[in-house]
This record gives structure tokens, C-alpha cells and sequence, in this order.
């Protein structure tokens, strides 16, 4: 019975500790969301990146035919490749 008060005594440290820890952790970000423009805020985390990468993509827009080959090219490459896997395992 000892073992079993223990463990539980173990328990309560443990998830006092992490609640202490999550209190410290939680004031320390309003601390810094404060120094933060109402904007950064609103946005969150998302937006405070200095260096935020951009992917431009720049192509013209397919054509009904040409989205209808593609999709044609796209089902026969899949049917293909689940044909050659079916008998794998």
C-alpha cells in the first residue's frame, strides 16, 4: 500500500510541477505579446516571422482541352501504377 501512496504522491508533485510550468510559461508570452503591435497580435504567431518566405507561381491558366488531357494522362499513369501494385504486398 505504500508503493501505491507513493505513486500518488508522485502524481501530485508531477502535475503540480507542470501546471507551475505552464503558468510561467503562459505569463512569459504575455509578457512578450505585449510589446507586440495590436496587428502581430490579432494574427498570431504567423505573423511575427521577420524573413516570411513567398512562393510566387507564375503560368498561364490551362485550357478546358488541355485540363481534360491532363486529367486523361493523370488516370492512365494511376491506373498503370495500381495495376503493377496490386500483386505486391
Amino acid at each position: 500500500m505504500n508503493v501505491l501512496k507513493n505513486f500518488e504522491a508522485l502524481f501530485v508533485v508531477t502535475l503540480g510541477l507542470a501546471c507551475a510550468a505552464n503558468y510561467v510559461l503562459d505569463t512569459d508570452t504575455a509578457a512578450t505579446a505585449e510589446a507586440q503591435p495590436i496587428v502581430a497580435r490579432a494574427a498570431g504567431p504567423a505573423f511575427a516571422a521577420k524573413d516570411l518566405q513567398v512562393v510566387v507561381v507564375s503560368a498561364k491558366r490551362m485550357s478546358a482541352e488541355q485540363k481534360a488531357q491532363s486529367l486523361l494522362d493523370e488516370r492512365k499513369a494511376s491506373a498503370s501504377y495500381n495495376a503493377g501494385a496490386t500483386g505486391k504486398i
